[in-house]
């Protein structure tokens, strides 16, 4: 993982840290990080611009050039969703539409409350 990727997945840790939705932080020492653009054309993956598997998370475009930190910590939000509550994790993914999936509306939610600046009341 080069120096750029590892930064942003570093300071995607440091968002969520300062969230309390599960009780063990987010680990990345086994994550990685890899631009698979490719994968984005893909039928079912071409809105998409980034997706966590395990413990990968895929970006259409690397970070620093394209990817930006929002991306990063919310595909980094669903490692952690899935470090705490795998099976629940997977149980919804397939059986709850994309925008209703509680999962996402979280990691949605994760990237807005830890954005850089004033945040809205």
């Amino acid at each position: 993982m080069n120096q750029d990727t590892r930064a942003a997945l570093e300071r995607a840790r440091g968002r969520l840290d300062r969230l309390d939705l599960y009780p063990r932080r987010v680990r990345i020492d086994r994550v990685r990080v890899w631009t698979v653009p490719a994968f984005f054309r893909l039928p079912r993956l071409r809105r998409y611009h980034g997706y966590a598997l395990w413990r990968t998370i895929l970006l259409r475009k690397p970070p620093g050039r394209g990817a930006s930190d929002d991306l990063v910590t919310h595909e980094l939000c669903h490692i952690w969703q899935m470090q705490n509550r795998p099976l629940h994790v997977l149980f919804k993914f397939l059986t709850t539409r994309y925008r209703e999936n509680p999962y996402e509306i979280e990691a949605r939610r994760a990237v807005a409350e830890t954005r850089p600046g004033p945040q809205p009341s």
